[in-house]
């Protein structure tokens, strides 16, 4: 957030970046009118606060990456067992909604701001998953780029599948972690 907006010009600022993420994870496509309808606000509105549809999206990214960032916070990863952060980052992740759909269809969009998404894991995924595997709760054949990629794919799998069959994000999320959960588990 810009440093001189406070009050009712943040909350509208704030409104334009909630609905872009919900309207571009949508389609990514979405016509500024269209995301301008869904924050409840004129296009001259939007305009003043994003003169270009380019503004718009540095702002979506960066309010894309500040949200992967605070879900990651809350998954702790630097508590429990590997295995427990990895199934509280995948739950974190689940709730982050549209911007998943966002990340799946553009993830450019979201630029250089999220190297969890980009393959390239963060030093705090690598940790967690270090740990796992000294802990024996990560199978130790599993290295950390595939899980990243795993959880990644499951993650998209869930909310595929909450698109396809009407299920509910509480169901999925239920399917999505027995899934990782099942395929972290060291072999015997």
């Amino acid at each position: 957030m810009q440093e001189n907006e406070r009050g009712a010009r943040a909350r509208t600022r704030q409104a334009i970046l909630s609905a872009a993420i919900e309207a571009l994870g949508q389609n990514p496509a979405a016509a500024l009118s269209d995301i301008a309808a869904a924050a409840e606000v004129g296009r001259t509105t939007l305009h003043r606060y994003f003169p270009e549809r380019s503004d718009l999206l540095r702002a979506v990214a960066a309010e894309g990456s500040a949200r992967l960032d605070r879900a990651t916070d809350n998954a702790r990863l630097d508590e429990g067992t590997g295995a427990e952060a990895l199934l509280r980052l995948c739950r974190e992740y689940f709730d982050l909604g549209n911007l998943l759909s966002l990340i799946f269809t553009d993830p450019e969009c979201l630029g250089d701001a999220t190297p969890i998404v980009d393959g390239g894991c963060d030093t705090r995924f690598t940790a967690m998953v270090d740990r796992g595997h000294r802990d024996g709760t990560i199978d130790a054949g599993l290295p950390v780029g595939w899980l990243s990629s795993l959880m990644w794919s499951q993650l998209y799998a869930g909310w595929s599948y909450a698109g396809q069959h009407g299920t509910s994000r509480h169901d999925v999320l239920k399917l999505v972690v027995r899934t990782v959960d099942g395929a972290i588990a060291p072999r015997a």
